[in-house]
This record gives structure tokens, sequence and C-alpha cells, in this order.
């Protein structure tokens, strides 16, 4: 029997790990504990993600709740430390880029334990950036890779990890979409718009946010060549209050607040196109061949941009306006999906675990 701890640091490593929950859950040769490294009162952790995933809340909150980044890694470690020291467990899976996610890297390496990093191989090749040193520092203490591509394996395996240790064994997201396509929740906010004419917009980046005056010039270049396509705007917190002081056409531009998981899968899943800066986004829309515009320079799954559906426009104005053209006119490129993003990750994975 094998012990696995599923470790999350935040919202959206729920929506990868469910996949995997579902498969151990129906495995005899292995049990989990689900690990979250936050509160227990983590407003980004509604009720509603559970039951919409089809998962239980975390068996254990670490409770670890701060800014600082430094801080948050040593307290991080800390507590994880006395979980390990409570619980049996033989493998620790940790799930894409934080700095949470790192602290338990180390802390699983430095106990002698297996160490699986799920989404492993991406990069950004900016070192500047904290995410960035984090994938390296867990990448290269883990024992096992599970990468969503090709590119990610080849980036894995250039920087020095043995071949057996990579697994492509696809993206994981596709699992959660392919378990949820009938279960979609059309969102109030679509009341009196059709599918398929209108356009989802979302932001979350730090700097995007940052930069008022050209998120401005975007948002404008976006009612601008929307015409009369609504667009759908369903942000969280700051970035609502933010562009809420825009002023911009409310005729066009359509404010709510966050959706829930499978209100806003129908939301993405049914749209004429999507503007976002969130990688997962542009990777859904890639499944569900709707075309999309990614506000950002690089993306960690190049396979959406060579493949997919997926453009990158960085945080051009002038860019937005050309790609966003050809998106309302018909005009987008053709795409396919990526190899094994069929919506079996999980299952290769439980498999590799247990042999």
């Amino acid at each position: 029997m094998k012990h696995i701890c599923l470790f999350t640091g935040a919202r959206p490593n729920f929506i990868k790990v469910a996949p995997l929950i579902h498969v151990m859950e129906r495995n005899d040769e292995c049990q989990y504990q689900l690990v979250y490294a936050g509160t227990a009162d983590d407003p980004t952790l509604e009720s509603s993600l559970f039951d919409d995933l089809q998962i239980r809340r975390p068996d254990v909150f670490l409770g670890v709740d701060c800014e600082n980044l430094n801080e948050l890694t040593g307290r991080v470690m800390a507590e994880f430390e006395c979980y390990l020291d409570q619980h049996l467990t033989d493998t620790v899976i940790v799930v894409d880029d934080l700095a949470s996610t790192m602290a338990a890297a180390i802390v699983t390496k430095k106990r002698g334990l297996q160490l699986a990093h799920l989404v492993a191989g991406t990069r950004s090749f900016d070192i500047n950036m904290p995410k960035e040193i984090n994938r390296l520092v867990i990448d290269g203490l883990s024992d096992l890779l599970f990468t969503a591509g090709v590119g990610s394996s080849s980036i894995a395996t250039r920087e020095g990890a043995e071949n057996h240790k990579i697994y492509m064994v696809g993206n994981i997201l596709m699992d959660t979409l392919r378990f949820n396509h009938d279960r979609w929740i059309r969102p109030a906010c679509l009341d009196g718009i059709e599918d398929g004419r209108y356009l989802v917009f979302t932001l979350n980046r730090k700097a995007l946010l940052a930069d008022e005056e050209n998120l401005n010039r975007m948002l404008t270049t976006v009612c601008a060549v929307a015409g009369e396509l609504p667009v759908i705007a369903p942000l969280r917190d700051r970035a609502l209050d933010l562009v809420r002081t825009f002023h911009l056409p409310s005729s066009i531009i359509h404010l709510t607040s966050s959706l829930s998981y499978l209100d806003f899968g129908y939301l993405t899943s049914h749209a004429m196109g999507i503007i976002t800066d969130s990688g997962n986004v542009a990777e859904e829309a890639t499944f569900n061949h709707v075309p999309c515009i990614t506000l950002n320079s690089y993306t960690e799954h190049i396979e959406t941009v060579k493949q997919g559906t997926n453009v990158l426009v960085g945080e051009d104005a002038d860019k937005l306006r050309n790609e966003l053209q050809r998106m309302v006119s018909g005009q987008w490129k053709t795409s396919s999906l990526p190899d094994r993003w069929d919506g079996r990750t999980a299952e290769r994975i439980v498999q590799i675990l247990t042999r």
C-alpha cells in the first residue's frame, strides 16, 4: 500500500489534483491525504469549488497565511515537517511552481521521501521571476517529473534530469475538463446573450495590474474592436476594483465577480474567443478549440501556440488589436490537440506511482 500526500498551495492546484483523487479513490493500492498550505478560512476556497470538483476539502490545513515569499517558504517548511512527523508518507506530489510548493519539495527530500512534481519542466527562462527559481529547485529535487508535453520533457532532459525520472503523462487539466464536460452550468451573467456571440476577459497578473495606464489602453482597445459583442469579465478583488475605475462602456464590458468552477467552465467553452493572462485558461481554450489571446510574452506550455488556439501578444495594445480583429472576424488559425491531452493523465500517473 502506497501512502501518498497530495500537497496544494493555491486554488488552481485543486483543479489539477482532482483527477488524481478520483483515480486514487478507485485504486486499492494507494491511500492519499490532501494537504493545503493555507488556512481553513481562505476566501478563495469557496465551498462550491470542492462540490464542483467532487472532491472533499483538504484533510490538513497547514495554516500559513503571509505575503512575504521568504517568510512563507520558511513557515511552510516548518509546518510540513510537523505534518510528516505525524503521518505515514511514502510519496509527496507537489503541483506547479509556488513558493509553498518549493518549500514542501525541500522538506520531502530532506526526509528521504519520494518526490513527484506534477506539471514539471515548465520554464519562462527569466531567472528574475521568483516562480522560475521555484521551478528549477523543484525539478532538480524531484524523483518523478510528470510533464505535459514534449517541450517540457526536453527542458527537463537538457537540464540534466535522468530519462528514467521523466514521464510525459499529458496535461492533467484536460482530465478535469473531460470529467466536467456534461456538468457545466450556464452562468446568470449570460442571460440574454447567445452562446458563441461573446468574448471572455480574465485578469490576474500583478505586472498587468501594476501598469494601470497600459491596462486601460488594452481594455479600451478590446472595447473598440469588440463593437457590439459583449465582453464578459469575471474578475477577482483588486482586478475588479481597478477595472471599475476605468469607466469602460458597460454595454460592452460586463464586469462580474468571480464565478464558480462549473459556471466559468461553461463561460469559456461557449465563447467566441478569450483574452486572458492565465496559462491555465489558455490551455483549456486549446482543449475546447476556442480562439485565445494571452496577455503575456511567454507560455509555460508552448503547445498551446504551436498546435493549439493560443496567440501571445505580451502587453502590447497594438498587437492585441490586430489579433482581436482576426478573432472577431472569424479568421483564426486552425488548431489541434497536443499529444496526450486526452483526459487520461491521472490514470497514467497513478499507474506509475503504484507499479
